[in-house]
């Protein structure tokens, strides 16, 4: 063998994995590939394109409106209906996109993970960011929509992204945990599905969380880290009540979530391409 050549040998972690994050950022220009190769499958041969980034809150508030504002009458905190649901919409789409695309990733790369070497961590993280696109969309007609209601943003508008931080580290962590379960266990497709409808009506993107009274009830709504960042994007934008007192609860709830998922995902992440 000529000594001038260097022998790299890949071989699978044993126990458990570190995280190798200067790793990932040796594969950032693989992530951002990744991230535009989600947007363009998205909306190929789409008629309308991106646009339907701003069309599914729209049409989804539109519904919401008539079925909880004008049937149900809840309560909007004194927020234009329409307003207050987009405003609690975009959040828990954007988290929603984001723990499915997460949660598919690994199985919808099935032909590269079994063919080339990377950090399996790239393609759930690409996931996520892809979604980040749609979600600046559909910000912009919320925008437009506080501009038709006069309702300007408040001062706390600066804390939006530690919001929007807090819901994608969720995401993430959730993700990360069915992605592992998805490689194995291909029905799990099936139940996540079920699982985000189950988890949308348990926070508060068409009612107020103000309508949780017991301090038991609230305490434990708390452990929803949705909870906090549905009302904590509707407190910075629109000045509806602090989620002060979901904060703590919610950013513990959220940090087990993604580190649990991370060290799960690094510990079986070298069983992926002969399981899939």
């Amino acid at each position: 063998m000529d000594p001038s050549l260097q022998l790299t040998r890949v071989e699978p972690p044993s126990g458990w994995a570190p995280l190798q994050l200067g790793e990932l950022a040796d594969y950032r220009e693989l992530a951002a590939l990744m991230v535009w190769r989600d947007i363009n499958v998205r909306y190929k041969q789409t008629a309308l394109g991106i646009a339907w980034a701003a069309l599914q809150p729209v049409m989804t508030m539109v519904l919401f409106t008539v079925v909880f504002g004008r049937i149900a009458r809840l309560p909007s905190d004194g927020i234009p209906y329409p307003l207050f649901i987009l405003a609690g919409l975009l959040p828990w789409q954007l988290v929603a996109a984001s723990l499915t695309g997460s949660a598919n990733s690994l199985v919808g790369s099935a032909g590269l993970l079994t063919k080339v070497y990377f950090p399996r961590l790239v393609l759930p993280i690409s996931a996520v960011l892809a979604t980040v696109v749609d979600f600046a969309v559909s910000l912009a007609v919320l925008a437009i929509l506080m501009a038709y209601y006069h309702v300007p943003p408040t001062s706390a508008v600066v804390t939006l992204p530690l919001f929007l931080a807090l819901g994608l580290a969720t995401a993430l962590g959730v993700g990360l945990w069915f992605a592992v379960l998805n490689v194995k266990y291909r029905d799990v497709q099936y139940v996540l599905p079920f699982v985000m409808q189950l988890w949308l009506f348990a926070s508060p993107v068409a009612y107020s969380a103000s309508l949780i009274h017991t301090p038991i009830g609230r305490a434990l709504y708390a452990l929803n880290p949705m909870a906090c960042v549905i009302q904590g994007f509707r407190w910075a934008l629109l000045g509806a009540p602090s989620p002060i007192e979901f904060i703590g609860p919610s950013v513990a709830i959220a940090a087990v979530l993604f580190v649990s998922g991370v060290v799960v995902f690094k510990r079986m992440e070298h069983t992926f391409a002969d399981v899939i």
